[in-house]
């Protein structure tokens, strides 16, 4: 319910559609998913999985690559700087011509961070999760790769959630895996990927177990996630199942 074109801060899906753009120059061949970025022996896939080593926010690496998952801005904004180099041009500039015009996303702006600066809608981010389940941009090889777990068993913490012996992650998308507690519902599948934005904001998929019974959901607030955390982890599962419940019985 609500204005389907008002604009919300969406803090951390950010990094969803960032990675999406990355995507795109990876198939337009500007760089590949196993190109050098940062310190010795981290790449871009290591960047988006939050496998790179590098901290929350900051620039000097705390762990070696493929270690530990670590949730990190800096990764993204440095998957973000290796594109705009290889395309020579800014990132928001490759970010609008790559994804938000092609998908009609016109409400959508970064400002700032491609990690977690962006404003966006429900209409648009509701045109970018069909993108994410009927790929136009890319190949269903390179979409089915970001859902996928990458450096599957590492440990790690999700923010604001839970430590995890095994912290499933996928390119620039989080899966749900075997993660208990978590923020989506108990009926969601291990394969369902998505994010969730500290302005109190989330979006995830499941496509179900043969692909053929897929529901999304999203959610847009003004309320920042750490002022209603606890019963943002109460609310948010409960409706999440509530949606599965009508969508599929």
């Amino acid at each position: 319910a609500g204005d389907q074109e008002l604009r919300y801060r969406i803090a951390s899906i950010a990094k969803t559609i960032t990675a999406w753009a990355t995507f795109v120059a990876v198939e337009e061949g500007l760089l590949a998913l196993d190109t050098a970025i940062g310190q010795p022996g981290c790449t871009l896939r290591h960047l988006l999985s939050h496998a790179g080593g590098y901290p929350f926010d900051g620039p000097r690496p705390i762990a070696a690559p493929g270690r530990r998952r670590i949730y990190s801005n800096t990764g993204i904004e440095m998957a973000a700087d290796a594109v705009a180099d290889a395309a020579a041009m800014p990132f928001g500039q490759y970010l609008s011509e790559a994804v938000l015009e092609p998908l009609g996303m016109a409400a959508t702006e970064l400002r700032g961070s491609p990690a977690h600066a962006m404003w966006s809608s429900c209409h648009d981010l509701a045109r970018f999760t069909m993108e994410t389940m009927r790929p136009t941009l890319i190949g269903s090889e390179m979409a089915d790769a970001a859902v996928r777990p990458a450096f599957p068993d590492l440990r790690g913490i999700v923010p604001g959630i839970g430590r995890y012996e095994r912290c499933s992650w996928g390119l620039g998308f989080e899966i749900k895996g075997d993660k208990v507690p978590h923020w989506t519902g108990a009926r969601n599948s291990p394969q369902t990927f998505g994010h969730f934005g500290g302005a109190g904001t989330f979006v995830w998929v499941d496509l179900g177990a043969a692909h053929d019974r897929a529901v999304a959901c999203m959610a847009l607030t003004d309320r920042p996630f750490d002022d209603w955390a606890e019963q943002a982890l109460a609310l948010w599962p409960a409706f999440s199942d509530a949606v599965l419940v009508e969508a599929r019985g």
